[in-house]
């Protein structure tokens, strides 16, 4: 291990904002890249190799004891995490709440609020202990205002709002720098989620808008990670310029 090197974490790494903030974040830190789908993740360690030091770790972010075995079992040179991005995330659905469907829900929930933290805890337990470290969580501006059919995806987001807030209180005493970043609309696969890869239902959420591309995000993760250590940025919404709310978008 490269001790010049500080190491981040980063979760859903294998597409979107975790797959560009790998390749933004390459030249800077030790990468342990962690996600569902191996094949991309031996991709990716493929590419980055030559860049850094590069981990990868499968597992779902819902499943706890999948989650603390794999990250338990990292060896010492790639125990003490400087960063943690908890990128994990997703929408399922956009129904009204009374024609939501259940497992939907779950899939948000578990994902969006419980996968953050079952990937927070086993982290701080080493943070803690160093007295140091950076999270930064991904929200998103569906944490801030509500949308109509946005309603079980935005008390998610809204979850996420209130544990980062709860995190920066809890963690002060320990050194520990905690940053949300919240994007408005970004160009991934997250609408083809979303839609169940119905994708002229997913084309249309990016119709005539030219949105953010995760490299967009990634850059400002970059940003709020390498601000002085004095400064924390706790908490940052990043909207396209065509967009001013989560229901207002230029369209022209």
């Amino acid at each position: 291990m490269e001790k010049t090197k500080k190491i981040a974490l980063i979760t859903g790494a294998t597409s979107g904002i975790g797959e560009s903030t790998s390749y933004e974040l390459a030249n800077q830190f030790s990468l342990i890249l962690c996600g569902r789908n191996t094949d991309k993740l031996k991709e990716l360690e493929a590419s980055l190799s030559s860049k850094t030091k590069v981990k990868t770790l499968q597992f779902d972010v819902r499943n706890q004891e999948e989650v603390y075995e794999k990250i338990s079992s990292l060896s010492n040179d790639w125990k003490n995490i400087d960063v943690l991005i908890n990128n994990a995330g997703n929408a399922h659905g956009l129904d009204f709440i009374h024609e939501g469907k259940i497992e939907d829900w779950d899939m948000m929930i578990d994902t969006n609020v419980k996968g953050l933290l079952y990937v927070s805890k086993p982290v701080l337990d080493v943070m803690t202990k160093n007295n140091k470290g950076h999270i930064i969580n991904i929200g998103s501006i569906a944490g801030k205002e509500l949308y109509p059919k946005g309603n079980i995806y935005c008390a998610s987001k809204f979850a996420v709002d209130a544990i980062s807030q709860g995190m920066r209180i809890d963690l002060n005493k320990f050194n520990i720098k905690v940053s949300q970043i919240n994007p408005g609309l970004v160009e991934t696969n997250f609408s083809m989620v979303r839609f169940k890869d119905d994708e002229d239902k997913s084309k249309s959420v990016y119709s005539g808008v030219n949105p953010l591309v995760g490299d967009d995000v990634a850059k400002v993760i970059s940003y709020v990670i390498n601000c002085p250590e004095n400064v924390n940025i706790s908490d940052i919404t990043v909207l396209a310029k065509s967009q001013a709310s989560s229901t207002v978008v230029n369209r022209g």
